[in-house]
């Protein structure tokens, strides 16, 4: 008989940790969780899932837009926020059922509690008052939006968080971030008629990011109507009796808004957990530290997900999770893949990517062949709209290998996974041009660029 109470507890019922809790209890281990919010996590309940609700319900103001160009008399439209947001939380409650069904189905015991470390074996449930014991110990409980921007004010904007669940729909809002979640949540909110401003701080959006990406979504975003501000920030945040926000920036104006939403980051929910009981190691910003197996400084912890800063993608916890149970649990030893993967933003236009940058790939190999296609997709050809989707590949001349590729517009989330495949492949570009394209289709420009559009040969650009 084991001296614990558990072989296995999990610290967190996101995605990663339910899919290490739910595959171990499968195995026939004793396995506890706990989760002190709802079950899904940041993706299922305040991220991924929520957000690309509302970024196709405001997809829908463009289509109407269209729809008479091809025929249809759409007549007067309008949209309701509580219909929306009704739909939604229906939605996730269906979603964390079968998150619960799938860790009671493998008998895996849940706690609706916060846990924390009372040392290396022993996790402390606050809702029950109890200290139970385990022999192995994950932690994975993600992060949450960083809400202190050191500006008077900065109390009375929301986040990522708290977004989802407005009481009603702001008529303006004022974002503070130039990344992914910034750029899509300002898409979402100009798609369903609010008046957005979005604030950033550095030269442009998206940073990390290809620069032809970076520049033209930035365009089609101000053809969008939202009030794109870069190189400032916020200086003051003032409310009114009548509920408006008074939002000073840097360059010297003032903009009123509804709401006003920072964007600026996450911070690892590890405060106060009690890692310090256990000897758990972090880094300066309260990170957990791991190894390549995902494993601690503490030879019985290990970790995965947003709280290590590693990759925060809810596939990448998932990975994690299933490369731990490899190593651990089945006696082959598995590192975690986190090279060339494909990402998506949900703006609008959309963003898929996989690999390097145009400016990365020109710091590590001499010489770049760049094949790039911007142009109006057929969807767009009947209507008044500009949008224009953008193809990029970008190839290293000398092995003629695929080191990047960057899609924008519409359909390019479910492009890029399937690229990805590729790119992971090492596919060359001789092996897009003996591809097939599919007629008439946006990605058939993937495979019919037989001509690079420039080089880049150490680091600066030739025309061909």
């Amino acid at each position: 008989m084991s001296q614990y109470d558990y072989d296995f507890f999990v610290i967190g019922g996101g995605s990663g940790g339910v899919r290490a809790g739910r595959l171990v209890a499968g195995m026939g281990k004793r396995v506890g969780i706990a989760e002190e919010y709802r079950w899904g996590g940041t993706c299922v309940i305040r991220g991924c899932v929520p957000k690309k609700l509302m970024s196709y319900a405001s997809q829908f103001s463009d289509e109407f837009k269209i729809a008479k160009s091809f025929g249809w008399n759409v007549g007067e439209s309008n949209f309701d926020w509580k219909t929306l947001i009704g739909n939604k939380d229906t939605e996730l409650e269906r979603l964390e059922g079968l998150y619960r069904k799938g860790l009671d189905n493998n008998n895996a015991e849940m706690f609706d509690s916060r846990a924390e470390l009372k040392g290396k074996h022993e996790v402390y449930l606050k809702a029950l008052d109890k200290t139970i014991t385990a022999e192995k110990i994950l932690i994975a409980v993600g992060g949450t939006p960083s809400r202190n921007m050191g500006v008077d004010g900065d109390d009375l904007c929301i986040t990522s968080d708290e977004i989802f669940h407005l009481e009603e729909m702001p008529n303006s809002i004022v974002i503070n971030g130039g990344g992914y979640i910034a750029v899509e949540f300002a898409s979402i909110f100009a798609g369903l008629g609010s008046k957005v401003t979005l604030v950033y701080r550095g030269e442009q959006i998206l940073r990390g990011f290809d620069n032809d990406v970076r520049n033209l979504l930035h365009d089609e975003m101000v053809t969008k109507g939202i009030d794109v501000r870069v190189g400032s920030t916020f200086t003051k945040i003032e409310g009114t009796s009548e509920g408006v926000k008074k939002v000073s920036l840097t360059d010297g104006t003032l903009v009123e808004a509804d709401q006003v939403m920072l964007a600026i980051g996450r911070n690892p929910m590890t405060d106060s957990m009690g890692l310090e009981h256990a000897g758990v190691e972090t880094d300066a910003k309260g990170f957990i530290k791991v190894d390549d197996y995902s494993k601690t400084n503490v030879d019985n912890i290990w970790s995965v997900g947003d709280v290590t800063d590693r990759v925060s993608l809810t596939p990448v916890a998932i990975h994690e999770s299933m490369c731990l149970i490899e190593t651990e649990f089945k006696n082959n030893p598995t590192k975690p893949d986190h090279d060339l993967i494909a990402t998506a933003v949900f703006s609008q236009p959309e963003i898929g990517t996989v690999g390097l940058s145009e400016e990365d790939a020109s710091e590590r190999y001499p010489e770049l062949n760049i094949f790039r296609a911007h142009f109006r997709p057929m969807k767009k050809t009947l209507s008044s709209s500009t949008e224009k989707m953008l193809m990029k590949i970008i190839v290293d001349a000398k092995s003629d290998v695929v080191v990047g590729l960057h899609i924008m517009g519409h359909g390019s989330s479910e492009m890029a996974q399937t690229l990805g495949i590729a790119v992971k492949m090492k596919a060359t570009k001789a092996d897009f041009d003996r591809t097939m394209a599919v007629h008439p289709t946006a990605a058939e420009e993937l495979v019919t660029m037989y001509a690079p559009s420039y080089k880049v040969i150490k680091g600066e650009r030739q025309e061909v």
